[in-house]
């Protein structure tokens, strides 16, 4: 994720062709982004912590879309699997960080199809 303002309410940025804007930041809580393209996204996604206990935080992604016309098929065939192993990435770049999680998963052949095919 890259935002040119930095990461503040807002400020729009994305990854490959999703584009979203920062729609909410609670401190210490969690983050929300408003999807901007591709056309047909529409909705949320965002990251929650969440205290379970003194020494146990759960950190969760969500996303909140319906698609319309052809993103559809686009989501389901490509960004979500895309999407999918990007995410299982970030949570476990954040494990290793906290030296509680394994080493990298290997994508699947989809998702290395679709990485090959589409860079």
């Amino acid at each position: 994720m890259r935002f040119k303002e930095g990461v503040r309410v807002g400020s729009r940025g994305g990854h490959g062709p999703i584009r979203y804007s920062v729609k909410e930041i609670v401190p210490g809580t969690g983050i929300e982004f408003q999807f901007e393209k591709p056309r047909g996204f529409h909705g949320v996604h965002g990251f929650i912590l969440e205290e379970q206990t003194e020494s146990l935080t759960l950190l969760t992604h969500y996303i909140r879309m319906k698609t319309s016309g052809k993103s559809i098929l686009s989501w389901w065939f490509i960004y979500r699997p895309l999407h999918n192993a990007l995410i299982e990435d970030c949570l476990t770049k954040a494990e290793r960080s906290l030296e509680l999680g394994p080493t990298r998963k290997k994508w699947n052949l989809w998702v290395r199809f679709l990485r090959k095919v589409l860079s």
